[in-house]
């Protein structure tokens, strides 16, 4: 069970190799989208079973302006006919309807944005009481849903402490799948810095790109596109470039050849900074969520502390201070534990470990 298939993002490589596991089992989701390729990648060519938001108007492109209605059509999915239900959630996957006979695993992304995190985004022009009443639905259904879950995986110990927080449940913690082997070494630096995300506010590119604003004898290239690009153009000097998107062919070329990756969003886990070490490329982030994990500080990378453009301009200081120390091999090396193979076989032995003793007792 998954919320959306539109895309080929971080929760549906998690997906990925659920299939790749365990290829014969059925799969559902809110929507499906995807094209003929995203379908063999992610779902081995399966068409999937969704719920009514399927049929609704612009559902492909509007989905989430569906979010009231998201407990109701996860809720309506049968599942009745498994023993074993996975799901990869960060929204209400968690929350299909389950019996004391099946056993549900969550790999949890996060604990549902909307109603905690980015209640206060989501909610942008909904105003006074509507909202409040909204929210309070929202947080009481995401509570209720949490008890529907046998055992939770969080993909970071920065989300297994907010699943105990929020949800009162413990967490195992397993590292999602990097596709590490698609990243190539270089040993030879090009004289500037890189960053990529999707431009959209929690990314804080615009953190990034001020930084590099009080240094303009430095070269940054940002990576990405999405509704922030025109705006954070309009606010950068000219020792920034913008590139737009780019396939992950080009990507891995940028990332090779970069003296650093800087990035300071606060991530649940951040799959791109552990592809960038996959390059051999020092990473500079913020030493809070998931990259504070993924990065260990002084030998693959620079952790700065505070979510500021001075904080960055003092670690992309400090690492030109020592950049030296930081060898592309061992870089590299270091960033194999976060492979697809590891997490497959780390998924797999969890999964039918808690088979074993859920269908035995």
């Amino acid at each position: 069970m998954h919320e959306w298939f539109v895309n080929y993002a971080g929760s549906e490589r998690v997906v990925e190799s659920f299939t790749n596991i365990f290829p014969d089992a059925d799969v559902f989701a809110l929507v499906d989208f995807l094209n003929d390729e995203q379908r063999r990648i992610i779902l081995k060519g399966k068409k999937t079973k969704t719920s009514f938001i399927q049929n609704l108007p612009f559902a492909k492109k509007k989905h989430r302006n569906y979010l009231p209605l998201f407990p109701s059509a996860v809720e309506k999915l049968d599942l009745s006919g498994y023993d074993l239900i996975l799901s990869s959630s960060h929204s209400v996957a968690k929350g299909v309807k389950t019996n004391k006979n099946q056993l549900h695993i969550c790999y949890c992304h996060s604990p549902m944005r909307y109603a905690w995190d980015s209640a206060d985004e989501y909610l942008k022009g909904i105003k006074g009481s509507i909202a409040k009443l909204f929210i309070n639905y929202l947080r009481k259904w995401d509570l209720i849903s949490a008890s529907n879950v046998t055992h939770f995986i969080a993909n970071s110990h920065y989300i297994a402490e907010k699943i105990n927080r929020i949800y009162n449940r413990s967490a195992d913690v397993i590292y999602p799948p990097v596709d590490v082997d698609r990243f190539g070494l270089n040993n030879k630096k090009e004289k500037y810095y890189l960053t990529a995300s999707r431009l959209v506010p929690y990314k804080r590119i615009d953190l990034v790109i001020n930084a590099f604003n009080q240094m303009p004898e430095k070269k940054l290239i940002v990576i990405g596109s999405g509704p922030e690009r025109e705006g954070l153009k309009k606010i950068a000097n000219q020792n920034i470039e913008f590139v737009g998107h780019q396939s992950e062919e080009k990507l891995g070329v940028y990332m090779q050849a970069a003296m650093a990756f800087v990035f300071a969003g606060e991530e649940d886990f951040g799959i791109i900074v552990v592809e960038a070490m996959a390059s051999g490329t020092p990473v500079i982030a913020l030493n809070k969520g998931g990259t504070a994990e993924s990065v260990l500080n002084g030998k693959t990378g620079i952790l700065f502390n505070e979510q500021n453009h001075a904080s960055i301009v003092k670690a992309v200081n400090e690492f030109e201070k020592i950049q030296e120390v930081f060898n592309p091999h061992n870089i590299r090396e270091y960033s194999l534990k976060f492979s697809r193979k590891i997490f497959e076989e780390n998924f797999e032995k969890f999964v039918r470990e808690k088979s074993e003793i859920f269908f035995n007792k």
